[in-house]
């Protein structure tokens, strides 16, 4: 085993990348939480004003490199660019289609599902990238 790096379990790539993506899902829905407590905390809402737009750019960010350490530490292929498509992805269908329902409950169960899903469709969007470049 090379320093740094984890030797990838003996599972299929797709189960890691949806367990990556499941967990990328719950780290935003947590991060999130976590901005709404603060601002609930330091200006007596939920709503962070002009700090809303930065605060959820710096929590996509924080979830695309900690989907890509846990990638490239399970000597994934593509450890930047899966995490980096998928969570952009998630972003877009939430913004998308679930905007009006970011208050209910469920939405703490379909946010990760739909980050494994969009993470395998970004590992299948960079394997065919890779298979365009040779």
């Amino acid at each position: 085993m090379s320093q740094g790096r984890y030797d990838a379990p003996p599972l299929p790539p797709a189960l890691i990348l949806a367990v990556v993506g499941l967990l990328s899902g719950f780290a935003t829905i947590a991060f999130i939480w976590l901005s709404e407590r603060s601002c609930d905390r330091f200006r007596d809402t939920t709503n962070c004003g002009a700090l809303g737009l930065p605060l959820l750019v710096v929590i996509v960010a924080v979830t695309m490199v900690l989907g890509g350490l846990a990638l490239s530490r399970l000597a994934m292929p593509h450890p930047r660019l899966v995490p980096f498509l998928g969570v952009a992805f998630m972003v877009a269908l939430v913004v998308a289609f679930l905007t009006g329902h970011l208050d209910s409950p469920w939405i703490i169960a379909v946010v990760p599902a739909l980050t494994a899903i969009t993470f395998l469709l970004a590992n299948l969007i960079a394997g065919l990238l890779e298979r365009a470049d040779a």
